[in-house]
C-alpha cells in the first residue's frame, strides 16, 4: 500500500526525507527574514548530520526515500511532463519580465534529476545570462540576486503536505517563500507510476487558506489532531475534515482541532506536542494555560458539529486514545529556562520510529533524560547545523507508512 499512517507511534516502515542541498548556500543575512531561517548553516555540517539521521532511521527499520529522488523518477517515467511541471514551476517567479528565459534555461537542463535540484537550489541573474530589462518592477526584484528564489525549507518535508490514513493532502503553506514547495508533491503523487490513481487526495493546494503538515497529529485510525497556529488557519482546518468526512473508506471519525500559541517559536503544534509511546506525549508546559481543543465530528448533510472541549489536554487524550492514564512528559522538565530553551531547540519535537522509542535532537540534554527516566528509548542525533532553520525530527520527516497496529 502506497500510503499507510493511522499512528504516530507504529513501527516506521518508510519515510520521506530531503537531504539539504545547494538551496542553504543561496541564503544569506539579507534574505533569512523572508526565507524564515534565523542563522546561515553549513551546508556540508548540515549534509553530514542529516546523513546520520537518515541512517538512524535505516537501522530502525525504515525504508529511507528521497523527495528530489520521487520527483526526478516522476518526471522520467513521463515523457512531456517537465514541460507542464516548469511552466507551473516558473509561475512561482517573482521577476515576470524574465519567466520566459527561466522557463528555456531550465529546460534545457538534459538529466531530470539535475533538473530537479536546481529548481529547489535557485536560479541567480548572473547563471540565467538574459539582457536586462529595465521595467520598475524588473530593476526592484534584481537587487534579490535571483530570478527564481531558492527553497532552503524543503528539508523539513513534513508540511508541504501530510499521510493521514491511505491518503495525503496536499497544503496551501502559509508564507508565499513555501507555497512552490509543494508542486513536487502534487506532482508526485498525481503521476509517479507508485502513487497515481492509487492513493486517496484529500486536498491539492489550491485551498485559500493555509495549513501545514507540522500541525497534523495522526492519534489513532479514528482520530487526528491539528493545530490551530501561526500556519494553520481554522478555515483550512473545517475544510480537510469535511473531505475526511465525506470519505467513506476513511477511518476518521474526529478532528481535535487545537488552539496554539501564534508565535514562531510554537509555529507548529508538533513543536509542542509529540507522542512518544502508547500513553505518553512530551509537551512544552508553556502552552498549557493557554490550550484550547474543539472537538469536531460528523453532523448532518455534510455538516460539522462542533463542541469546545476546554483545554485540558491530558482528559483530551486518555478520552480519545481510551487510555486508563496518560503521562504528560514536560519539555526542559519543571524547569522554566531549560523548558524555553530546549522548545525553541525542537525537544518537543521527537519522530518516534516505535512506541517508546524516538529520534531527537542530542543538544536537548534534559529533556533526553527526562525521556530515559520515563523509559523512552532516545535515539539521538547531531544538530548543530539541522536545528538552525527551527525544525526538529519530526519536522524533517514525512512517514509514508507505518505498521498497522
Amino acid at each position: 500500500m502506497p500510503i499507510y499512517v493511522k499512528s504516530e507511534i507504529a513501527p516506521l516502515k518508510r519515510v520521506l526525507l530531503h537531504r539539504p542541498g545547494q538551496e542553504l548556500e543561496h541564503l544569506t543575512p539579507g534574505t533569512l527574514d523572508r526565507l524564515l531561517f534565523d542563522d546561515i548553516p553549513f551546508l556540508t555540517g548540515a549534509q553530514q548530520e542529516h546523513d546520520q539521521f537518515a541512517q538512524v532511521l535505516r537501522d530502525n527499520g525504515a525504508e529511507v526515500v528521497y523527495l528530489e529522488e520521487l520527483a526526478a523518477e516522476t518526471l522520467r517515467a513521463n515523457p512531456g511532463l517537465r514541460e507542464e511541471f516548469l511552466k507551473e514551476f516558473v509561475t512561482f517567479s517573482p521577476n515576470v519580465d524574465y519567466r520566459e528565459e527561466l522557463y528555456r534555461y531550465l529546460l534545457s537542463i538534459p538529466d531530470d534529476k539535475e533538473l530537479i535540484l536546481k529548481s529547489m537550489a535557485g536560479v541567480s541573474f548572473q547563471e540565467l545570462g538574459a539582457s536586462p530589462k529595465f521595467s520598475l518592477p524588473t530593476m526592484l526584484n534584481r537587487q534579490n540576486n535571483f530570478v527564481l528564489e531558492p527553497m532552503p525549507n524543503l528539508y523539513f518535508t513534513r508540511d508541504p503536505f501530510e499521510s493521514i490514513g491511505e491518503g495525503v493532502a496536499i497544503n496551501r503553506m502559509f508564507s508565499v517563500t513555501r507555497c512552490q514547495e509543494t508542486i513536487f508533491s502534487r506532482y508526485i503523487f498525481r503521476y509517479h507510476p507508485e502513487f497515481a490513481g492509487k492513493i486517496r487526495l484529500y486536498a491539492n493546494g489550491s485551498e485559500h487558506y493555509s495549513l501545514e503538515g507540522g500541525d497534523v497529529l495522526n492519534l489513532s485510525p479514528e482520530v487526528i489532531a491539528i493545530g490551530i497556529s501561526q500556519r494553520t488557519t481554522p478555515e483550512a482546518i473545517e475544510n480537510i475534515t469535511k473531505q475526511l468526512f465525506a470519505d467513506e473508506q476513511a477511518t476518521i471519525k474526529t478532528v481535535l482541532a487545537m488552539e496554539i500559541p501564534c508565535m514562531r517559536a510554537t509555529m507548529h503544534l508538533d513543536t509542542v506536542l509529540t507522542q512518544v509511546d502508547h500513553d505518553k506525549f512530551v509537551v512544552f508546559p508553556d502552552m498549557l494555560e493557554s490550550l484550547r481543543i474543539f472537538e469536531i465530528t460528523p453532523a448532518a448533510k455534510g455538516g460539522l458539529h462542533i463542541r469546545d472541549t476546554g483545554g485540558n489536554l491530558r482528559d483530551a487524550l486518555q478520552f480519545y486514545l481510551h487510555e486508563e492514564r496518560v503521562e504528560l512528559i514536560f519539555c526542559g522538565g519543571g524547569d522554566n529556562v531549560a523548558a524555553q530553551r530546549e522548545q525553541w531547540n525542537d525537544g518537543s519535537n521527537t519522530l518516534c520510529v516505535a512506541p517508546g522509542k524516538v529520534v531527537a535532537y542530542n543538544r536537548n540534554t534534559v529533556t533526553n533524560r527526562i525521556f530515559e527516566e520515563h523509559g523512552i528509548t532516545v535515539l539521538k542525533i547531531p544538530s548543530g547545523e539541522l536545528s538552525r532553520g527551527r525544525g526538529g525530527p519530526r519536522c524533517m520527516s514525512m512517514p509514508l507508512n507505518r505498521e498497522r497496529m
